[in-house]
């Protein structure tokens, strides 16, 4: 019974180290001496409540407000608070002002929730696309099941050819891309 306590453990750490400084799980290993280990035959991981996922990095930011009442509306806050890791690609409260009168209120709307939750979800990758892994004219799966196209010129990363990454913030559970646009998934 021992050994099947101590295989998640060993599977927790094992993801803990192999993520390293770079990409930061949001967990934490507690140290422990063999001879702990001899009586406890177990390794604590415990979260980090100081790290912030990315709904959280989110309502903090003034930038993001549109972007948080979305997320609520499609009762997409309990997914992406999930461990993740994700990245997501943050549409600013200007890049929602950028699209046509009345979409945004339309789209808040109860029985627009699926087609508000399909937009959303074209802005999030399961994984985390560190901009050293990004190049040019890859394609990145979302999670509503569409693909996103990156460019990536002198230094500058674009999605879909218009939408600007402006800002990177790192999260508990991911990577979040501040963009100046709002992407639309293709139509079917």
């Amino acid at each position: 019974m021992k050994k099947l306590v101590l295989i998640p453990a060993i599977f927790a750490m094992f993801l803990a180290v192999s993520c390293g400084p770079a990409g930061n799980t949001g967990a934490q290993k507690e140290t422990t001496t063999a001879e702990d280990n001899e009586k406890s035959a177990e390794i604590v991981v415990s979260d980090d409540p100081s790290q912030q996922d990315v709904v959280q990095v989110a309502v903090g930011s003034s930038d993001h407000t549109t972007l948080v009442a979305a997320v609520k509306a499609a009762e997409l806050v309990e997914p992406l608070q999930k461990s993740g890791p994700y990245t997501v690609f943050a549409p600013t409260n200007a890049a929602f002002d950028k699209l046509p009168a009345g979409t945004v209120d339309g789209l808040m709307k109860p029985d627009q929730k699926d087609v508000l939750a399909d937009i959303l979800e074209y802005h999030v990758s399961v994984g985390v696309f560190n901009e050293d892994m990004i190049s040019d004219g890859q394609k990145i799966g979302q999670v509503n099941s569409q693909n996103i196209t990156i460019s990536k010129k002198d230094g500058k990363i674009k999605v879909n050819g218009t939408a600007n990454i402006i800002g990177s913030i790192r999260a508990s559970n991911g990577i979040i891309y501040v963009i100046d646009e709002v992407l639309l998934p293709p139509k079917n």
